[in-house]
């Protein structure tokens, strides 16, 4: 492959590094006009990472080295994680590691080493965070692979980019178990990246909150590799909704700068819009109850699943 193309995938990783704080603060402001405030910039989160970056850490005396270590293993799963995903190009050097399957690992990880984390301390908080934590990842990650099940039986593979090319292709046609696949992963991304109705992540209540209450004893840089990796997740997310469901505007190996520079511009759009959705979806709808989230996600589960009988009936006939 020629030198542009690793060039481009060095970018990609880039990109979504740079682009993360932006659309958490992009989402926020948004979320403010749309209850009449002014709100924060969208550039605050970019801000608030240097602040913590230049503050002391402070330790709990209870605290054991991997409570030290965590934060740099999250940042790294969910950084590589966001990285496999095609963004703005397919077919680049490394994507043939952009599978779903490994993309799924990494988020497990991630949520793994967060959930011990949050024990490590040994406060009432982390622990209730951390069991709660655990109890959505028991709904969600199922959810997910029934997502990615029903999409490898629709194309044949789980690599992203081969995904991508075949959403592209007249063969995909109107098909309501793509849908029902949507439907389940936009609920297992609102609920993984503790967004409303799941959590609140604007408070601090014990009684709610689920991923502030295992991060409440950092501080410092790992605070703001904690905050950099919660930003990198719902980039991720946003980032395989436009892989996956929609793909136009994605260049291929070799198409040239001026085609890569054009298909950067789409994705960044795609990622406001996806923000916007978020936004709106947040500002008409309230926090439910922690004792019905299962129900939340246990509907992520039969649509996914449901997608995958559909397809299996479909073919049959």
């Amino acid at each position: 492959m020629a030198l542009i193309d690793y060039l481009v995938q060095g970018g990609q990783m880039l990109l979504v590094l740079m682009l993360a704080p932006l659309l958490t603060g992009w989402v926020r402001w948004v979320k403010a006009r749309l209850l009449r405030r002014r709100g924060p910039s969208p550039l605050q989160p970019y801000r608030d990472l240097v602040k913590l970056s230049r503050k002391e850490v402070v330790l709990a005396d209870s605290a054991s080295w991997l409570f030290r270590v965590a934060p740099y293993l999250i940042f790294a799963a969910l950084w590589v994680a966001a990285s496999l995903v095609p963004t703005f190009a397919g077919g680049l050097p490394f994507s043939w590691t952009a599978d779903l399957i490994a993309i799924v690992a990494l988020l497990g990880t991630a949520r793994f080493f967060l959930a011990l984390a949050g024990l490590d301390v040994g406060t009432s908080f982390g622990g209730i965070g951390s069991s709660r934590e655990m109890m959505i990842a028991s709904l969600a990650e199922p959810a997910m692979l029934m997502m990615v099940f029903t999409l490898s039986l629709l194309a044949g593979t789980t690599e992203l980019s081969a995904v991508a090319r075949f959403m592209l292709t007249a063969d995909v046609g109107l098909r309501v178990s793509l849908a029902l696949a949507l439907l389940a992963l936009v609920i297992v991304a609102i609920a993984e990246n503790a967004r409303i109705p799941v959590d609140n992540p604007a408070t601090h209540l014990e009684l709610t909150m689920v991923h502030e209450a295992m991060v409440l004893e950092y501080s410092g840089r790992h605070l703001a590799l904690i905050e950099l990796s919660s930003s990198l997740k719902l980039v991720l997310y946003l980032s395989l909704v436009a892989c996956i469901f929609a793909p136009w505007g994605m260049a291929s190996a070799g198409a040239g700068s001026a085609a890569y520079g054009y298909a950067a511009v789409i994705y960044v759009a795609k990622l406001a819009l996806g923000g916007v959705l978020l936004a709106l979806f947040e500002s008409s709808i309230a926090k439910m109850r922690v004792f019905r989230v299962d129900q939340f996600l246990g509907a992520a589960l039969m649509l996914g699943l449901l997608g995958a009988l559909l397809l299996f009936v479909s073919r049959s006939l």
